[in-house]
């Protein structure tokens, strides 16, 4: 069985006076003109609903130089954190009704904004990866496709149907050189049959849609594929390119038809609502947007290219409708700008210009007035000004090299003087200086302003603080327990704030921050989250809250506590309700008989064969019990037939007495719980497989073999419906972790002693009989582990309804609790029964169950309280793609009506944690010092025998330390002598020094280590008196070689780590 990816929990800090809107750059847009509503995805993981009030459908769109009405503003709508990770594109379809997502959260999510019933973004496909970009193939399509940098196209259902298709575009040239390293997917389109990708390498790749295979590879391109369009009738693909062209590839040909360098950048975004790509938008890494028509043109690079916007930074998608153009930047703000009419429009012409083209070699004759030389005469006025509009030179961009465009007029000069003199042009032989283009708008017609994000964070040594910046260069302070801001230090360096706020503190690094999306997340691992601990006097905790001296709280577990104290709330309701159930189901079955009749049926007169004459006589005509023929045969009550017995301990081995009692048999807690906790998981699991099971709540008979005379030791009967939990720890108690006590030593075992256990036997279907050796000097008995294969466990584990295995998450701690529970049932009524046959056990009068389920209290975890808009993710590793996939999305607020949901994803340590306060155990990470009085202080070593090397939990204060340096130096108090009233504490009178430095009394080892030593090896730590009390020093310890001395519990160890020298 493949071992279950890592899971880790995270949690958001909600930002400080939220508003709507994004926090980061914008990565991609879409527009539903039908109901005037623009979608955008961010860098911040979020999608944003505008409503654009414009009526998109009948809008004209105005001349460069027409009067602009004014502006309509656009109004937030709605908004759905989707993403843990920057979305990268988003694309709408099924008739605007879903929204699809494409995110470096390596997942492709829809989400129906319209829906009837409010659902967050549902997952719809997984990739290994970042997802760079998503393609939908029609208005009414239900699949979509979706590329990132796996190197994989996939194409998943939008009803739930999963993958439909997948095609590893990595292998698609299994023979080339570095072929694992090619094949990302940056641009992606598609129809119902065709697929076009393109990415690094710099070529666009035709796939059928139907099959996944390749139906040609375009080339020509020098740099990475940014953007790709296939037009509706599949003939034309239009690609462009980091390389700054366009290209027009024609899909007949199979070829590159034409090449457009309209663009002196980047070209990142193509846009086109036009069937056959005739009207598209391009938009490039200056921030330049583009309009290029190519209607009513014989060759496509005769048409226009209208510079309508500049941007101030890169344009990472740009999409239009109706009369507007809208553009995504790496700010957090959307621009909307008005489109510019290029219908029947030509360039206007200045004087002293004429249309030329820049390639004279190859001249094109493309209207009567233009000569073979490949200048063209000026055109006049009459001949195109009652024709076509005119767009001034200035916002037009040149669409190719070989397109005919106006370039200054270069006038004729006298060459042979230009030879001869070689001197320097007259103005006159200067051509006049090119028009500089300038965009038709120059402002945004409105623009949807956008949030200040965390673009940049620092923690502080004390690892419960960290210092972010955000766009605006806002330095603000964040606690990471309480989950609110702190302090706000204005627009500062980051640097220069954090060296006024760090302190010396030294703790363990328990969490990860993250600020990718622009909020402070924390992400807390199993491996890591609870190594980190702090004094309790060293936190900003309530006055009221009561804590022991030197008590250290966990962080991990603290924060844990309060996140999900909802959800251990709505466990402990639902824990209470199980066991209320479970006592009266079984308080109902103790009072019944296993397989009871519902009744007695009394004999019909009429009838023979026992109950009447067998010779053919008359019936008797009265009801009475009758009489039996044979006087020999003892009477029975009809229809049961129990027969008279003596009561002798071989009655109890009667099955129809077993049937009887209806319960277990529980030893005394000398006798059987021993050898009952002490057999393996893997026995419980056979034994349990290979008996018949019983209903969920009945009392199954009791097994002949469980039952014991009085003075032998009695093992712990195994239920007929009970079996071993698939685990570390076999639950038989309802603590099921308590301690195994020792065996009655001089007691047999069963009634036949301990050679031969009937205990638990079944002959069918068994596999193996373990042995277990006998020694009656041994106290303990000794079991032995039996391998299973692991075939014969996933066959009970999928096959045997009964079986008790335990699922490897949330649920699974509920499992081990709920069968703790069945086990201490069924132990109390196999004691009620046993007491009642008069077997020397304590009599229990009422069953009882007491909660297992125990959180950590208040005194271990003091009370906080996080914003209840808190996000909370649960997630899981995927190492193949270098990330992770949510499982689970909810807030503090909403997190018990979820919890269903948690009990399914959560990991089982999380279970462990919140409903059993048991964290993982790890070994204790200790530090080693050397400690000697200091020179001319005239106080003794420590040790008599000069070993003073010690080491002790990092966490040990320095103030432990002097206590234990006064137990050594100091007398001891004698017996019986009452302690002085107002004592000096040892940290008051005796002082300890590292490198020339007076320790605090607080500090730890740690703190020591990396603050104070700064080196590597033994600390070395000197002590000497201040003063302030006479020091006595203790009589000198006989010296004994080779035997090491301990310290007190209470010196060193205090729960804080062992010391030894």
């Amino acid at each position: 069985m493949a071992r279950k990816a890592r899971q880790r929990i995270s949690y958001v800090l909600p930002l400080a006076n939220q508003i709507n809107g994004h926090r980061l750059g914008v990565g991609g847009l879409a527009v539903d003109s039908d109901n005037s509503i623009l979608y955008s995805g961010g860098r911040d993981g979020m999608i944003c609903v505008w409503d654009l009030n414009l009526d998109l459908k009948n809008r004209s769109i105005p001349d460069y130089d027409a009067k602009l009405p004014p502006a309509t503003a656009s109004a937030f709508r709605q908004q759905v954190q989707a993403h843990t990770h920057w979305i990268n594109d988003i694309k709408l379809a099924q008739s605007n009704q879903a929204l699809v997502s494409a995110s470096s959260d390596i997942t492709v999510k829809v989400w129906r904004p319209m829906a009837h019933e409010a659902l967050p973004p549902q997952p719809v496909g997984l990739h290994t990866d970042y997802v760079k970009v998503v393609a939908v193939p029609s208005f009414t399509s239900d699949w979509v496709a979706s590329g990132g940098l796996d190197r994989k196209i996939s194409v998943w259902d939008l009803n739930g149907a999963g993958q439909k298709l997948s095609i590893n575009v990595g292998e698609d040239e299994a023979s080339a050189l570095s072929s694992r390293e090619k094949g990302s997917i940056y641009s992606l389109a598609a129809t119902n049959n065709m697929l076009a990708s393109g990415g690094p390498e710099s070529t666009v790749r035709v796939w059928d849609a139907r099959t996944g295979k390749r139906i040609t590879k375009l080339v020509g391109h020098t740099d990475n594929v940014r953007s790709v369009l296939i037009s509706q009738d599949e003939t034309t693909i239009m690609t462009a390119s980091s390389d700054r062209t366009v290209k027009v590839w024609s899909t007949i040909a199979g070829r590159c038809m034409y090449t457009l360098t309209m663009h002196d950048a980047s070209v990142w975004s193509l846009f086109s609502s036009d069937p056959d790509l005739s009207i598209f938008y391009s938009s490039d890494k200056n921030g330049l947007v583009a309009k290029t028509d190519t209607r009513n043109t014989i060759e496509l690079d005769e048409g226009l290219s209208v510079a309508v916007a500049q941007e101030h930074e890169a344009v990472h998608s740009v999409v239009a409708a109706g009369d507007c153009i809208w553009t995504a930047t790496s700010g957090s703000s959307i621009n909307r700008w008005r489109d510019v009419s290029t219908d029947d429009a030509e360039i206007e012409v200045p004087e002293n210009y004429s249309m030329q083209r820049t390639s004279i070699s190859v001249p094109r004759i493309r209207s009567p007035s233009q000569g073979l030389d490949g200048l063209s005469l000026q055109p006049t006025r009459s001949q195109s000004a009652t024709t076509k509009k005119k767009i001034p030179l200035k916002h037009m961009l040149r669409l190719s090299n070989t397109a005919d465009f106006p370039v200054p007029i270069v006038q004729e000069t006298d060459k042979r003087a230009s030879v001869m003199m070689e001197r320097k042009p007259s103005k006159q032989e200067n051509p006049e200086s090119p028009i500089a283009m300038q965009p038709v708008r120059s402002q945004p017609d409105f623009s949807i302003e956008g949030q200040n994000g965390l673009i940049k964070h620092v923690m502080l040594n004390d690892r419960k603080r960290v210092l972010t910046t955000d766009t605006a260069g806002e330095v603000v302070m964040w606690d990471l327990l309480k989950c609110v801001p702190i302090k706000s230090f204005g627009k500062r360096h980051l640097d220069d704030v954090k060296d006024e706020v760090t302190t010396t503190a030294t703790v363990a690094n328990w969490c990860q921050v993250d600020t990718r999306t622009g909020n402070v997340a924390v992400i807390l691992e199993e491996n890591t989250c609870f190594d980190a601990e702090m004094y309790a006097d060293e936190l900003d905790l309530d006055e009221d809250v009561e804590y022991k001296e030197d008590q250290r709280i966990n962080l991990g577990k603290w924060v844990l506590r309060y996140l999900f104290s909802g959800v251990i709330t709505e466990e402990v309701r639902r824990d209470q309700a199980f066991r209320k159930q479970l006592l009266g189901a079984s308080e109902e079955k103790r009072l019944q008989r296993e397989n009871a009749p519902g009744g007695i049926q009394l004999p019909v007169p009429g009838q023979t064969n026992g109950w009447h004459h067998n010779d053919g006589s008359a019936a008797i005509d009265n009801d009475v019990t009758p009489r039996p023929t044979d006087g020999n045969v003892k009477p029975t009550t009809p229809g049961l037939a129990i027969g008279m017995a003596p009561t002798t301990p071989q009655m109890l081995n009667s099955p129809t007495r077993n049937s009887a009692i209806g319960a277990t048999l529980t030893p005394t807690p000398e006798e059987g719980a021993p050898l009952e906790e002490q057999k393996s998981v893997t026995s419980q699991q056979r034994q349990s497989s290979e008996r018949p099971t019983s209903d969920y709540f009945s009392a199954p008979r009791i097994p002949t073999t469980g039952l014991i005379t009085p003075g032998g030791v009695n093992k712990t009967p195994i239920t007929p419906g009970e079996s071993a939990i698939a685990d570390d720890h076999a639950v038989t108690t309802p603590s099921a972790d308590s301690p195994v006590p020792k065996e009655t030593p001089g007691k047999e075992a069963g009634l036949f002693g301990k050679k031969f256990s009937m205990r638990g036997m079944s002959f069918s279907g068994m596999k193996k009989i373990g042995r277990t050796q006998t020694n009656d000097k041994e106290t303990k008995p000794v079991v032995t582990e039996e391998k299973e294969d692991a075939s014969e466990s996933d066959a009970r584990s999928s096959k045997t309804s009964n079986s008790r295995v335990v699922d490897d998450n949330f649920q699974g701690t509920i499992q081990k609790v709920r069968f703790a529970y069945e086990d201490s049932i069924q132990q109390q009524l196999a004691s009620m029964q046993a007491h009642e046959n008069g077997l020397p056990v304590p009599k229990i009068n009422n069953l009882d169950i007491p909660s297992t389920i125990t959180p950590s209290l208040a005194s271990e975890t003091p009370d906080l309280y996080p914003p209840l808009n808190t996000v909370i993710l649960i997630q899981e590793d995927r190492p193949e793609a270098g990330g992770v996939a949510d499982l689970f999305e909810g807030t503090v607020g909403a997190l018990a009506s979820q919890t269903d949901t948690i009990e399914k994803t959560a990991p089982m340590w999380l279970g462990e944690v919140l409903l059993r306060n048991q964290i993982p155990q790890k070994d204790v990470v200790k530090i080693s010092f050397i400690l000697e009085p200091q020179q001319g202080s005239g106080l003794p070593g420590i040790a008599s025998d000069g070993n003073n090397r010690l080491n002790a939990n990092r966490m040990l204060r320095a103030k432990k330390i002097l206590g234990y340096v006064a137990e050594r130096i100091e007398p001891a108090q004698a017996p019986g002598e009452k302690e002085e009233e107002g004592k000096l504490r040892p940290e008051e009178y005796l002082e300890l020094w590292c490198q020339g430095q007076v320790v605090p009394a607080t500090m730890t080892l740690a703190t020591i280590r990396s603050h104070l030593w700064r080196g590597g090896g033994d600390v070395i730590l000197y002590y000497k008196a201040n003063g302030r009390k006479q020091i006595l020093h203790a009589p000198a310890a006989p010296q004994v070689a080779s035997i090491p001395t301990a310290p007190k519990p209470d010196a060193l160890n205090n729960g804080a780590g062992s010391v030894a020298p």
